[in-house]
Order: structure tokens, then C-alpha cells, then sequence
């Protein structure tokens, strides 16, 4: 049997970007921004490293918040996981560092964790949770719109504008780090 043991530059690397998460999230958190600034250091870990590096940045992200400063991220776990993952596969296809691209990079890495983060955020809080954006939830079934409709829409739109600004600045990051660092996880 084949031991794998993480190298040290794999886990200050993660460390790091589970560190990243922290501060934009507690940021968002605090000026209660519509956006979550909770997963940059998840795609920078997925972008240099692969999606195992991505989900473990950002399950450690989801439990340290979740039991410190945030009781809904713990919920809202599996969204990492799921982020980590695809923008380790979207990472392994196109390098970051094509500015044209980030657009598109962003929507492909947003859309499979905003079905699994609409889904949480309506089932569980009824579409209110501690975020920014269900503000906007508010508005729209206060507007009219149903619950359902208004929950998803605002968790596509915000998820998204949340990866564009993660991507951008994994792109800019992702240009000084991949000289740098190896792109394996594993000693």
C-alpha cells in the first residue's frame, strides 16, 4: 500500500487560503455585503493545487467560521466542497490567468454551488440567512415574486458577482504563485 502524506507546501498553501476565506467572509459578514468573499482562497487552493486542495480549503473554512463567528456556514459546508471541486476541474482545463476569460470561468464555477446553495438557503432558512443578500430576497417577495423564484434568483446572481470577484483575484494572484509553487499536493 502506497502512503500520501500532504507536502508542507501543499498545507501552508491551504492554511492560507483557509485564511483568505476567513477574512472575506467575517468582512462580508460584517458590512453585510451581498456578496460572501468566502471562497477566494478556495479557488486559489483548486487553481495551484487541483480539487482536493479546493474542498479541503474550503470545508476548513466552513467549519473554523461556522464554530467561531458564523453558525450558517457550517450549513452551508457542502457549497464549499462543491466549489472547491469544480474550480479544480475548471482550473485543470483553462489557466486563470486568461482575462478573457474570467467571466465564463466565474459562471461555470458559480452554477453547480448555487444549486446546492439556493436549495440550502430555501429549505433550511426560508431564504433568509445571514448574508447581504437576503435583503435583496426581501425586496423581491415583497415585490411580488414567489419565494422560491426570489431566493434562486438572488443566489444565482450573487454567487455569481461572488466568483467574478474570487476568479479575478485568483487570476491576479494565480500569475505571481504558479512559478512558484508545485502542482502537486502529495510528497
Amino acid at each position: 500500500m502506497l502512503k500520501r502524506r500532504l507536502s508542507l507546501q501543499a498545507i501552508t498553501l491551504i492554511a492560507l487560503a483557509a485564511a483568505l476565506n476567513i477574512v472575506g467572509s467575517n468582512l462580508a459578514l460584517l458590512l453585510r455585503l451581498p456578496v460572501y468573499l468566502d471562497t477566494i482562497g478556495t479557488i486559489l487552493a483548486a487553481a495551484l493545487l487541483g480539487p482536493i486542495a479546493g474542498m479541503l480549503a474550503g470545508g476548513i473554512t466552513g467549519l473554523i467560521v461556522g464554530v467561531t463567528t458564523d453558525l450558517m456556514s457550517l450549513y452551508f459546508l457542502p457549497v464549499q466542497l462543491v466549489i472547491g471541486l469544480t474550480a479544480g476541474f475548471v482550473f485543470h482545463k483553462w489557466q486563470p490567468d486568461h482575462w478573457q476569460s474570467l467571466g465564463l470561468t466565474a459562471l461555470l464555477i458559480s452554477l453547480p454551488g448555487s444549486i446546492f446553495s439556493s436549495t440550502i438557503a430555501y429549505f433550511l432558512f426560508h431564504g433568509i440567512t445571514s448574508s447581504g443578500s437576503s435583503i435583496i430576497v426581501q425586496l423581491l417577495i415583497g415585490a411580488g415574486l414567489n419565494k422560491a423564484a426570489a431566493v434562486l434568483i438572488v443566489q444565482f446572481i450573487t454567487d455569481y458577482f461572488d466568483r467574478l470577484i474570487g476568479v479575478s483575484v485568483v487570476a491576479a494572484l494565480y500569475r505571481v504563485l504558479k512559478t512558484r509553487v508545485k502542482p502537486s499536493i502529495w510528497q
